[in-house]
């Protein structure tokens, strides 16, 4: 998915993202929904993918300091700012060809948002500026994890919704803090508190909320100071691990989900994690 981009070329093109670029090399994405926290649908996770795509392709930065909006990191599931749903949810199985290519579709803008993420050759600064409950293997790929106090890291949109939690969280947590504590947490719905986080290894500093990205920006600055192909072939040596393990895992993880969730669909947004059980009636609250 990766090629050659710049600056110029992806730096108002997508409504949730939000781009700026230092003198010095600093690219600055902002995950947002009408300039508060982001609301996690269709259309933002899709072009989370297309807009790492552009960042990995764009070899005239030095550093990424990725973060999101407000209260929140990405906890905010398919509500508008007014509190009103984008679209009505369905629950559902979606049964025929339909439903088999809207799964198809899903799981490749799965599968691209990770590995554009590790094709990012530059230092990844994440800094998680609240809770992060879905995709929290994204923030989890950078090279620095920053978090604020109030942040605190779920996987409420798998397991605990009925679905195989297999579009990378079964691989980044596994990775980061060893097999057992990457099952319970997937399994249980655990809420891991930002400093448990850090004690587990996922998180490198935990900060206050007002200081978070002043010390994202102090990092990057630093960093941003050695030659620029010292800093892509460290990024490329840190992700290298990182890269087999989702090759070797990604693709079959995500088969597991999409062929599981024949069953069990929720199309849209404005669905909360636990309302309902795997086998209640279309359209069940």
């Amino acid at each position: 998915m990766v090629k050659r981009t710049r600056f110029s070329e992806y730096a108002n093109a997508y409504a949730n993202y939000k781009f700026e670029l230092t003198e010095d090399g600093i690219l600055f994405m902002q995950c947002h929904t009408e300039g508060g926290s982001l609301v996690w649908d269709w259309k933002s996770h899709d072009d989370m993918a297309d807009a790492f795509a552009d960042v990995a392709g764009d070899r005239e930065i030095k550093v990424l300091i990725h973060t999101g909006t407000g209260e929140n990191y990405n906890a905010d599931w398919g509500l508008l700012p007014n509190g009103e749903p984008p679209e009505e949810p369905v629950y559902q199985a979606m049964p025929g060809e339909r439903g088999l290519w809207k799964l198809d579709e899903k799981a490749w803008y799965n599968r691209n948002l990770q590995f554009n993420v590790l094709d990012v050759d530059v230092p990844m600064i994440s800094a998680v500026n609240g809770p992060c409950n879905i995709h929290s293997e994204i923030p989890l790929m950078g090279d620095i994890v920053l978090a604020s106090e109030d942040a605190y890291f779920q996987d409420v949109s798998h397991f605990p919704r009925g679905q195989v939690p297999g579009d990378g969280q079964h691989i980044i947590w596994s990775f980061l803090c060893g097999h057992n504590r990457g099952r319970y947490l997937l399994l249980t719905g655990k809420k891991l508190g930002a400093h448990e986080a850090k004690e587990w290894g996922a998180v490198a500093e935990v900060l206050p909320k007002d200081k978070l990205l002043d010390r994202a920006w102090e990092i990057a600055h630093e960093l941003a100071k050695r030659p620029p192909l010292v800093l892509r072939y460290t990024r490329q040596l840190f992700t290298q691990e990182l890269k087999r393990a989702f090759l070797n895992e990604a693709c079959h993880g995500v088969a597991r989900e999409t062929y599981a969730q024949r069953q069990f669909f929720p199309f849209g947004g404005g669905m909360e994690p636990l309302d309902r059980a795997w086998d209640a009636q279309p359209w069940a609250r």
